[in-house]
């Protein structure tokens, strides 16, 4: 039994595998060209930011709900005994830096 086979079946063999190299040698132009490995490299680096961003975003709510919870109570009303010791230190602090650089500015 012998596997013969026709000039006919060689030459559309040949044509077959000229257009599938003929394919793939374009997908590799494509790939390999400046604008596309530019494109890539942007759209991962937007990617890292977005998934950067959404990570920072919601670490700060998480902070920021639970700072509102230390000073707010559960209704919403502030919790004084926790609101007017740090608005007295925010006011110290800042009567303080008021007070070094009115200091600064009469020594020049």
């Amino acid at each position: 039994m012998s596997d013969a086979r026709t000039p006919a079946q060689i030459e559309a063999d040949i044509v077959r595998r000229r257009d599938q190299l003929a394919e793939t040698l374009d997908e590799i132009g494509v790939r390999v060209h400046p604008k596309t490995i530019i494109g890539d490299a942007r759209a991962k680096v937007a990617e890292t930011v977005d998934r950067t961003a959404g990570r920072a975003c919601a670490a700060v709510n998480r902070t920021t709900s639970g700072v509102r919870s230390r000073f707010v109570s559960e209704d919403g009303a502030p919790r004084l005994e926790r609101v007017v010791p740090v608005a007295l230190v925010a006011v110290a602090v800042l009567g303080l830096l008021a007070m070094s650089s009115s200091r600064r500015q009469r020594g020049a």
